[in-house]
């Protein structure tokens, strides 16, 4: 019996095997509900993770840009941050080796979650009692943070952010992830990303940075508040120094190098965002208010330039005086630059307005024009001698600028004196409605008063036009009479199309010729650049337009109200701005186009009998719709082209009045026709007379018969 009950004893499962059993399946029964329940959160966090970003539709920072693709002026999110999309190809490859090699080393391999570096994570805060001691975050992590904008510090906060970088990395590539932690990243303040981070606190674009710069912007987005370099520099340095350290022992960095870097100082304060062509970026933002990146055809470095070189001129004449200035292209018509102000914030020179796009009083700025029309149309040649004397034109009675006449002068003396009466007195011969007609065909838009037609008055500034305007025409006259149109970005570039020129070739050359010849401002050289000043009613507003070979420069000074400026003139007050603008071109001078064929250099003891002296014809002969008449040559003149010698110097026959086309004949057999200009040449066999005549579109026709020898 003893040995019975000693056998049933030694079956009977010992107590702590039984209790370990019990402990193994609570265990696993508990190990399972954390599963299915880990499983649910999984479930219900994919269910509402937000959807997989795009970095090309992320709510970013506009930047307008200029021709090069540099930054303009950046412009805040609608929430008030700035945040300029970056990518990896736009930062300096030192910066991301030192970023991959500090916070995710494999990076390239995970896929989105780095187990170890969880573990070791969850060991460490087990150890230091509930204190986070590293956060195991991979890149990707981050960039899942930083995508919801929602804080982690908590078990299910973690694991959806765990969740949601597996999520982006089954649907994006390292380097859309990679540019989005670029573009996200907080820096401090309203800063986000590395592109806005390096201009706030370096002043200038991440592609290039040093070691000491690209640690420190490894550094700020862990707590970006608290390591601010213009909120707290001891923490700041700190930062990058801890950062600098570690890339030592990962072999990222030499130490030499580190501590090369230890020695840069840390920046102290923010810089301000770039603010270039303020104006012109704002107008073009809000012509298109869906772009992310707006490109205009200015280049930054003049742009920057000109802007200090307003600023600065503007203070020396007076703190309410304004600046603006326009360069563009004479080719092109491609604004290179516009300043519409002398300082955006300037208060009392109401900086925020635009004036290239005010509508002022030119002056005597569109004389050049009035002696355009008047060579076109034969009525005179540079060398013509035209009389500066009191004339009145019925209540219209015109002065020149200084109270005094000079008698007999040549129109070139005329122009490069800018006086006043010859030009009123071509004026009238040329017509204003030609003039105003003219400016339009040049892309300008004059402002007569209401109900008005154009009158003499518009000649010496009785018209408003703007700066951007005047450089329109003065870019034609450059460009030999033919219209350019400014394109500076804003909206669809203008169609390039046959267009009525402003002015022929030959007298837009007469014309640069004799503004080439204007006597320049102190600071100027002359034969530079052909300019023109003008000077508006009552010192209201200084004008100075000038051009090269290649770049057509306009200048206005002011003030916005329209106060008088005592002593403010063109000479004294644009003309230095001009000179120095175009000093400022560098490789863009060029000097000014040789002379086209048809150019007449004579005396004026050379020059055919009704060139040599300028003289008033009847508003009949020179209305539009007078039938053609052959300027020159004259009817039975002998005209020497050296064929006795057995040259071939072309023939230059010259029309005025009249509807073009114009088709030219020589002896009944046509040599030319001209769709808008008023001259052809014709190549004569050799010496003896001929007929030379020339019909309009009308049918009305005019004969000379001439002598060559």
């Amino acid at each position: 019996m003893i040995e019975a009950d000693g056998d049933n004893k030694a079956k009977r499962p010992r107590p702590w095997v039984a209790r370990l059993t019990l402990l193994g399946f609570s265990l696993f029964v508990l190990v399972l509900a954390s599963v299915i329940q880990l499983t649910s959160w999984v479930t219900t966090i994919s269910a509402n993770l937000p959807p997989v970003p795009d970095v090309a539709l992320m709510p970013v920072s506009v930047a307008v840009t200029d021709r090069n693709g540099l930054l303009l002026r950046p412009f805040t999110t609608a929430d008030g941050r700035w945040r300029l999309p970056a990518t990896k190809a736009d930062v300096d490859k030192r910066f991301i080796d030192m970023l991959l090699a500090y916070e995710d080393r494999n990076f390239a391999r995970h896929e989105g979650v780095e187990w170890s570096s969880m573990a070791r994570a969850a060991g460490q805060f087990v150890l230091a009692g509930g204190k986070i001691v590293s956060g195991g975050s991979t890149l990707t992590m981050q960039v899942a943070r930083l995508v919801e904008g929602q804080p982690t510090r908590n078990a299910y906060g973690k694991l959806r952010q765990m969740v949601h970088a597996q999520q982006l990395e089954a649907n994006l590539s390292k380097d859309e992830i990679l540019d989005l932690y670029l573009t996200l990243a907080p820096y401090g303040g309203n800063i986000e990303g590395i592109r806005a981070a390096s201009l706030a606190y370096f002043g200038k674009e991440p592609t290039r940075l040093t070691t000491a710069e690209a640690a420190l912007l490894v550094a700020l987005p862990q707590s970006p508040e608290a390591r601010r370099p213009d909120r707290d520099l001891v923490a700041a340095l700190a930062s990058r120094n801890k950062v600098l350290d570690r890339l030592v022992t990962t072999g990222t960095i030499a130490a030499e190098e580190a501590e090369a870097a230890k020695r840069e100082p840390i920046p102290e304060a923010r810089r301000a965002f770039p603010m270039l062509a303020a104006h012109m970026a704002e107008q073009a933002t809000k012509a298109q208010p869906e772009a992310r990146t707006v490109a205009l055809t200015l280049d930054r470095q003049l742009q920057d330039a000109l802007e200090r070189l307003a600023a600065a001129r503007a203070r020396l004449i007076d703190p309410r005086v304004s600046v603006a200035i326009v360069a563009a292209d004479i080719e092109t018509g491609e604004v290179l630059a516009s300043v519409g102000s002398a300082g955006l914030f300037d208060q009392q020179s109401a900086g925020f307005v635009d004036m290239t796009q005010a509508i002022r009083s030119p002056g005597s700025t569109l004389k050049p024009m009035i002696y355009g029309l008047a060579f076109e149309l034969g009525l005179a040649h540079p060398q013509s001698l035209i009389e500066d004397r009191p004339t009145a034109f019925g209540g219209y009675v015109p002065v020149n600028f200084d109270g005094f006449s000079r008698g007999t002068v040549t129109i070139h003396d005329a122009l490069t004196e800018s006086l006043n009466i010859p030009a009123v007195v071509v004026l009238d011969a040329v017509g204003p409605a030609r003039l105003v007609s003219r400016l339009r065909r040049a892309h300008a838009d004059p402002r007569l008063p209401v109900d008005t037609a154009p009158s003499l008055a518009v000649g010496l500034g009785g018209v408003g036009i703007t700066l951007r305007d005047l450089v329109s025409v003065y870019a034609a006259i450059g460009h030999g009479g033919v219209p350019v149109s400014l394109y500076d970005g804003i909206g669809p570039r203008p169609e390039r199309q046959v267009a009525a020129p402003v002015l022929d070739p030959v007298s837009a050359w007469y014309v640069a010729d004799i503004l080439a010849d204007v006597p320049p401002p102190l600071n100027g050289s002359p034969g530079r650049i052909a300019y023109k000043t003008g000077t508006s009613y009552g010192y209201r507003d200084a004008w100075a337009i000038g051009f090269d070979g290649k770049t057509v420069i306009g200048v206005w000074v002011g003030r916005p109200d329209g106060a008088p400026v005592p002593g403010l003139s063109g000479i004294l007050g644009a003309a230095p701005v001009l000179f120095e603008a175009f000093d400022r071109l560098g490789s863009r001078k060029a000097p000014l186009p040789k002379a086209p064929p048809g150019v007449l250099s004579a005396s004026n003891a050379e020059l055919p009998t009704p060139l040599r002296r300028f003289r008033h014809p009847n508003e009949n002969l020179v209305a539009r719709v007078a039938s053609p008449e052959i300027a020159f040559p004259g009817d039975g003149v002998d005209v020497d082209l050296g064929l006795a010698s057995g040259s071939q110097a072309p023939l230059t026959v010259k029309v005025r009045n009249g509807v073009p086309p114009f088709t030219f004949f020589a002896n009944g057999a046509p040599f030319g026709r001209s769709q808008f200009g008023r001259q052809d040449s014709w190549t004569p066999d050799g010496p003896g007379y001929v007929t030379l005549s020339v019909v309009d579109a009308e049918g009305r026709g005019d004969s000379v018969t001439v002598f060559l020898d």
